[in-house]
């Protein structure tokens, strides 16, 4: 498996990248063609489903940014890492996601669940 904290990095990133086209190159490199992700409010599936589904989160929460909360853990093809969403200081939302990566870290499906939100 590559580094769990290389991987949730890169996860992140794309999360906060609103140049679409970029965002989606970030895609392409980071999630296998029939990854999936679900939350509680949430889903999508394939690079068009996951793309749309962040495009969603950067228009609702349009100037906040996510972030790594403390050092994400991965064993076998598992990654865990916790993250959160703000405009400033204070936290709009905060959660953990699952991940299964493929042996070359590339993200196949990722689960996530909200500690906190709006």
């Amino acid at each position: 498996m590559s580094n769990p904290t290389e991987i949730a990095n890169r996860y992140i990133a794309l999360w906060n990248e609103t140049d679409a086209g970029k965002r989606r190159a970030l895609i392409a490199k980071a999630w296998t063609e029939d990854a999936n992700y679900v939350d509680p409010l949430m889903k999508g599936e394939g690079h068009q489903g996951i793309d749309a589904m962040i495009a969603g989160v950067q228009q609702r929460f349009a100037g906040h940014r996510f972030a790594l909360r403390g050092t994400p853990e991965g064993h076998n093809d598992r990654v865990r890492f916790s993250w959160s969403l703000a405009n400033g200081e204070t936290p709009v939302a905060h959660g953990t996601d699952f991940a299964v990566v493929t042996g070359d870290g590339k993200l196949k499906a990722v689960t996530g669940f909200l500690d906190q939100s709006v």
